[in-house]
């Protein structure tokens, strides 16, 4: 089978329909975005969370919680303010899901931070064999220090 150009094209077909109606699609993604700016994180499939992120920095419906709360927060950032991170998918139909959220939040975070994680890495390895080295010669120096003034 030979592919051709026209399959390409996208015909001007560039949101994903899912499965709604377009006056639905923007209403679901409307009741997202202010579920996002309310609550400041929400569980949603992956398809929605990709589609309303765009819109998430447009939100006009809570303009106060937008200028006293969350700009603050944001005025030194010049990068993205929501982040998606993807769950388990959903058991009953198996959907990918995601979790969408503004970052700098304050609830606790998602994805917790290991302790140690990094200490296997090659620069940690030779910085920790270093350390180690200058105590070593460090506890031996003393007591040969001490040993050579009391004699």
């Amino acid at each position: 089978m030979r592919l051709t150009t026209a399959l390409w094209i996208s015909h001007g077909k560039v949101a994903r329909r899912m499965g709604l109606g377009p006056q639905s699609r923007l209403d679901m993604l409307r009741n997202l975005v202010t579920a996002l700016v309310r609550h400041e994180r929400i569980e949603t499939t992956l398809a929605r969370a990709d589609e309303m992120k765009p819109y998430a920095e447009k939100e006009k419906d809570l303009v106060p919680k937008l200028f006293k709360v969350l700009a603050p927060r944001f005025q030194e950032d010049r990068g993205s303010y929501v982040r998606t991170l993807q769950i388990p998918t959903r058991e009953r139909d198996r959907a990918r899901m995601a979790v969408i959220e503004f970052r700098r939040n304050p609830l606790p975070p998602l994805i917790a931070k290991r302790p140690g994680a990094n200490e296997k890495t090659l620069i940690n390895q030779l910085l920790k064999g270093y350390r180690e080295e200058v105590a070593f010669k460090g506890a031996s120096g003393t007591g040969e220090t001490q040993a050579s003034s009391a004699a």
